[in-house]
């Protein structure tokens, strides 16, 4: 592990503190100028970063805050959802103050999960590692920035996208590897529809005969089915959620042999 910028076994005690060093005598008030004792230079102030690593290590060290001390990487997973959404509703409704505010709490989360791994002797891992494994990953992922791949475009950079990824990870064996099913069933429908699309299992610009044509004839619509399930009792998110696993598995079935090949009737409207 990378020696902490800033951790409870480095700052259990203190924040760090702006260092003020002595003037330097001047040249005019000393007899002979190059035998005087000039003071080092002062070490430069934290940065408002160092100082948040450290504030986390603190309050989780011994004598901080108890609440703190007893979480869990399991236990802030309430928290950390709770965040997200919160500064998702601040993109898409807040100004800058509520954008500046959830953006710190989505990283103080970041910075909590760090602080406790490096201090939980299986995980052995600190903020400063979690950085190099991310700067690693993003400088792989773009090799036409940091190498001698030449993407020009948006559309060009999406689609060589996964294979940059399928380099990262060899040894995922389906399109959907890596897509995490607790996701909301709406966003999981949108990521496993774009691997069916990805693997020629449905047409990508194959449009369903729906008036649709913006996002403000889709709320409605999406709307009123939910009213129309809640209307009967039905539960709208279990009933896509069983029919994306539907389509998971026709998906893995397109992926094995032909004569393995499963066919869950799922890319159609239905009759």
């Amino acid at each position: 592990m990378t020696d902490p910028l800033f951790s409870s076994a480095r700052a259990a005690a203190s924040l760090p503190e702006t260092n003020s060093a002595p003037p330097a005598p001047r040249a005019a008030d000393v007899a002979d100028p190059a035998s005087a004792v000039w003071p080092a230079a002062a070490p430069p102030a934290a940065t408002p970063l160092e100082t948040l690593i450290a504030t986390v290590a603190r309050l989780r060290a011994p004598g901080g805050c108890p609440w703190d001390a007893d979480q869990t990487h399991a236990s802030l997973v309430r928290h950390l959802v709770e965040e997200t959404h919160e500064l998702i509703e601040a993109i898409e409704d807040g100004g800058r103050d509520d954008l500046l505010e959830e953006l710190g709490d989505v990283l103080y989360q970041v910075l909590f999960h760090s602080d406790l791994a490096a201090h939980t002797p299986e995980e052995d891992f600190d903020i400063q590692d979690v950085a190099a494994r991310l700067t690693e990953k993003m400088i792989g992922r773009h090799p036409h920035v940091f190498g001698d791949l030449s993407l020009k475009t948006a559309d060009e950079v999406s689609a060589a996208w996964d294979g940059f990824k399928a380099e990262e990870k060899p040894g995922r064996t389906s399109v959907l590897d890596g897509i995490p099913a607790g996701m909301p069933a709406l966003a999981l429908a949108d990521k496993v529809l774009g691997r069916a699309e990805q693997i020629g299992l449905l047409e990508a610009d194959a449009g369903f005969p729906l008036p649709i044509e913006s996002e403000a004839d889709l709320g409605p619509l999406l709307l009123a089915i939910v009213a129309s399930a809640r209307a009967q009792g039905l539960d709208a998110e279990r009933a896509l959620r069983t029919a994306v696993r539907d389509l998971q598995s026709e998906i893995r079935g397109a992926e094995r042999p032909a004569d393995d090949a499963f066919d869950a009737g799922i890319i159609a409207l239905p009759s």
